[in-house]
């Protein structure tokens, strides 16, 4: 587990820094999304369902400035302040059930997934290191 934490400390450091961290981050971009995965089957198991998000469009009224036609008199077109629709997208949650049994075996998998990652990752770090000296 504190070897995950190193790693994780490593790659977030890595996004905008030097090509050392930059190429540890390139190459452990899985161990990174396992972790993710990892903590959201958790988080399902935790719960006793999952969450799903989705995604709405809902009107938005902005304040505007619409053109009136003039009149017979001053035919300029006169501006008046007024309110338009925009639409807007939202995100939004709802829960799902979920097969528990089919969960706990698929976070299974993934922790599998993750020890195999560490390893290998272990191995591309110290290759970065060797390749990108600071």
């Amino acid at each position: 587990m504190k070897t995950t934490a190193a790693l994780l400390v490593l790659t977030t450091l890595a996004a905008c820094g030097t090509p050392q961290e930059q190429c540890i981050s390139r190459n452990t971009r899985d161990l990174r999304t396992v972790e993710k995965l990892i903590a959201e089957t958790q988080g399902n198991l935790d719960r006793g369902y999952a969450i799903d998000r989705y995604e709405v469009t809902v009107p938005d009224w902005q304040p505007c400035i619409r053109y009136i036609p003039g009149t017979k008199e001053d035919p300029t077109p006169r501006p008046v302040s007024t309110t338009c629709r925009t639409w807007d997208t939202e995100t939004r949650t709802r829960p799902r059930t979920i097969d528990l049994a089919q969960e706990a075996k698929q976070l299974a998998q993934l922790k599998d997934k993750q020890r195999q990652h560490i390893i290998r990752a272990q191995s591309v770090i110290s290759q970065c290191r060797a390749a990108y000296p600071e």
